[in-house]
């Protein structure tokens, strides 16, 4: 597992091809693999998706369109063969008998040609005949309340199964990392080092593992200069950060024998939820981590917002059971 780091690859395709090779170099043939591409397939995210098409190579290809859109061809061999995609080419049009107006889909090659580059898979080609199939606005349920649920069901782990009541953050006890013990990164952004230890806290992250040995400069933390490629372990949440003791307070639930080879934390644009945050009961006083004395005119702030999403229109059709 690699951790990315963020909800979208736009700002950083590069990188997101690396983690997908350095990923798929782990695969080893000897079970079927599913790829699940990402639902970005618009302009540039049609020619990454072309990109992974040829570095993964796969045998077959299910496009699964949606009624009333016609903005995709096909990904049929033809089209992935002659179209260039974000980083890579496509191959050059020969010389060929017939070619109308509809493009790469009805190319073929003159007599006595034989293109051996053809990719050869079978596309399955999934196209909905009922109203309103994947309209755009009616998703039963947003990813960004997945994610959330995701999350929480991770950090779930944490509770004591033989406690009724869910415990805040601030009475989970935490392990105790030395800066010394551990690099970080910021991935998403760049970040000051004298503002590193105010982003890092209270933060998501990823429990990674880099071949390269941590050396640290002086007592303060150890700051990669570059995004690392590397296995992801688990996730956490830097619950605190103790300067004087020059330690990374992390809860987190993998367990010790695997925490022993983290030697690196990345940190995303991936948030904690907010119910995590401002839901946590039994404090007097202020919440810890949560406050409105802050001045949001600092770059980078920002309050904690609740979503409100529209409710799902329901439309009755006419069906046949019969």
């Amino acid at each position: 597992m690699v951790y990315y780091g963020q909800t979208s690859c736009e700002q950083d395709t590069e990188r997101y091809l690396d983690v997908v090779k350095y990923v798929f170099s782990s695969y080893k043939k000897e079970v079927p693999l599913v790829v699940n591409t990402m639902g970005w397939v618009k302009g540039e995210g049609l020619l990454l998706l072309v990109d992974i098409i040829r570095l993964l190579s796969p045998s077959h290809i299910v496009q699964m369109d949606v009624y009333d859109w016609k903005a995709m061809a096909p990904l049929t061999p033809q089209y992935i063969h002659l179209t260039p995609g974000l980083y890579t080419k496509g191959k050059q049009q020969g010389k060929c008998r017939q070619m109308d107006g509809s493009g790469a889909e009805d190319w073929t090659p003159s007599e006595g040609e034989e293109d051996v580059s053809a990719p050869e898979f079978k596309l399955l080609y999934v196209h909905p005949e009922f109203p309103r199939a994947g309209v755009a606005g009616e998703v039963r349920v947003h990813s960004s309340i997945l994610r959330d649920m995701s999350i929480l069901g991770y950090l779930g782990q944490l509770q004591s199964p033989d406690i009724g009541a869910v415990l805040p953050l601030h009475c989970l006890v935490p392990y105790q990392v030395p800066f010394s013990a551990v690099a970080l990164r910021v991935i998403h952004t760049d970040v000051a080092p004298t503002n590193i230890m105010y982003a890092v806290n209270a933060s998501w992250v990823g429990l990674c593992r880099i071949p390269d040995e941590i050396r640290g400069q002086s007592d303060g933390p150890v700051l990669l200069t570059q995004t690392p490629v590397c296995d992801c372990l688990g996730f956490g949440i830097v619950r605190g950060v103790d300067m004087e003791k020059k330690l990374y307070h992390i809860l987190t639930p993998v367990p010790p024998e695997k925490l022993r080879a983290v030697n690196c934390l990345l940190l995303g644009s991936i948030a904690i939820p907010n119910c995590l945050l401002v839901g946590q009961h039994g404090v007097e006083g202020e919440i810890p981590y949560v406050t409105s004395d802050y001045n949001y005119s600092i770059l980078g702030s920002g309050k904690l917002k609740k979503k409100h999403f529209k409710r799902r229109r329901e439309y009755a059709f006419e069906c046949d059971y019969t």
